[in-house]
């Protein structure tokens, strides 16, 4: 027995040895391999050939000329069934851009990029609205943007990334301060209504306005120096916060359940197995030159202002043939159609379990229409002499409430599973059943 035991031990130490040195190897290869593949850039070509066989969606490109054609040819009903599925490959194209670009930049900055393209839709058609004097359209489109991206873009991040792993795991420090500069933005939305309330038949109905719009103003100025102050915070003085990597996630396939102390070893090559692909699935190279990705990024979001525009302006006579209200399409169908494309990414990212690139474009993209859009409407609105201001009305606002305390509950962990999304999810149904029967004539109170 005893000279068993002797010979056992032995045997067990000379395969930990030689496990060791197959990780050192295994590993050596691995990184090797990705120098020799990081050193080729890809060429046009094949820049070319991954962007066209990113996806089997992108098949749906053939609606992209017959949905501008049809703006000038055929009827509203038309237009806005072809522009619709026409955005949808292009908010793939997008995402499948904007992560290529990611990979060199980093999560952060991709994460950036990709809520500030996507944005650029809601900004050239409030714009237009806001040209039309169209405050009522412009302010539900906001709303809706910020209810959209947070409640159904994360809650699908946080769903569909659930199914595949038991837990998934983000930056606190960004889930932290994400929560807080979204509790600023509320907090700039419900001071105008409260003041709206308390002043009540104080005063006249024009000098009422007038500090409204002076109120909105002021603070519509500090929310744009906030927002900048925040991209200062997060790409120049506390860079390597935002830069730290959580957790490792737990896949839903992962089941240890050993007893014996004679299976560490296949602990170890289980390990071992499980870091080499996670090593694969994380490490991804450029698939396009880096030229190539900026330039089919800014063709492909012009194309979406343009499918967008046709869109919305085929909707006001939809609306009027389905009989919904415009308030329901300015928070609910526009934002939807306008944020398909970080909607597309973020849910791409989220299964890939990139959850920092995640929040970066749903929560970073809420962030960007409360701080940087909306306050940038009010402001060029007071240049064209338009009543744009951030009163919205006492329903409005504790949705706006409401949506922004449940995720700031759901992140304050830095972990999300499917059961969050699912929540988030039917939240923003329920919302939108509530604005289905929100009459128009409740939409603005300011001038009434």
């Amino acid at each position: 027995m005893l000279e068993t035991q002797e010979q056992h031990h032995p045997t067990e130490g000379s395969e930990v040895i030689m496990m060791s040195d197959q990780m050192t190897a295994n590993s050596s290869y691995s990184a090797s391999a990705l120098e020799i593949q990081a050193s080729h850039e890809p060429t046009f070509r094949q820049g070319l050939l991954a962007l066209a066989k990113s996806s089997w969606i992108n098949m749906l490109v053939v609606f992209i000329p017959f949905g501008i054609a049809s703006h000038f040819v055929w009827n509203s009903t038309v237009t806005f069934v072809l522009n619709f599925i026409a955005i949808i490959p292009l908010a793939k194209l997008l995402g499948f851009a904007t992560e290529d670009i990611a990979l060199r930049t980093g999560e952060v900055i991709g994460g950036l990029l990709n809520a500030s393209f996507g944005n650029a839709v809601e900004l050239i058609v409030s714009i237009i609205a806001l040209s039309q004097n169209l405050v009522v359209v412009v302010q539900a489109s906001m709303l809706g943007s910020i209810l959209s991206n947070l409640l159904l873009v994360l809650g699908m991040c946080f769903w569909f990334g659930g199914y595949k792993y038991q837990e998934q795991s983000f930056n606190t420090i960004v889930a932290q301060t994400s929560a807080s500069l979204l509790f600023i933005a509320t907090i700039s939305l419900l001071l105008p209504a409260a003041f709206y309330a308390s002043v009540g038949k104080a005063e006249t109905s024009d000098e009422l306005k007038d500090d409204i719009l002076n109120i909105s103003r002021a603070t519509s100025v500090i929310l744009l120096i906030i927002y900048f102050a925040f991209l200062f915070f997060q790409l120049k003085t506390h860079k390597e916060m935002f830069l730290q990597s959580p957790s490792e996630a737990k896949r839903t396939s992962y089941q240890v359940r050993r007893t014996s102390t004679s299976n560490n070893l296949e602990r170890m090559l289980y390990q071992q197995k499980k870091q080499q692909n996670h090593a694969e699935e994380e490490e991804e190279i450029p698939q396009m030159p880096f030229w190539l990705a900026c330039i089919s990024l800014l063709v492909v979001t012009a194309l979406v202002a343009v499918c967008a525009e046709f869109l919305v302006s085929a909707i006001e006579d939809v609306v009027e043939q389905w009989h919904i209200s415009e308030t329901f399409v300015g928070l609910i169908l526009l934002p939807i159609v306008g944020n398909a494309a970080e909607h597309v990414t973020a849910v791409t990212v989220a299964i890939k379990n990139k959850m920092d690139l995640a929040l970066g474009v749903a929560v970073g993209s809420s962030m960007q229409i409360a701080l940087l859009i909306t306050p940038l409407m009010v402001i060029i609105g007071w240049g064209m002499n338009v009543e744009m201001s951030l009163l919205f009305n006492v329903f409005e606002t504790a949705v706006m409430l409401i949506s922004v305390v449940m995720v700031n509950y759901l992140m304050m962990d830095g972990k999300s599973n499917w059961l969050e999304g699912f929540m988030l999810i039917m939240l923003y149904i329920v919302l939108a059943i509530c604005f289905f029967y929100y009459p128009d004539a409740a939409a603005s109170e300011l001038g009434k």
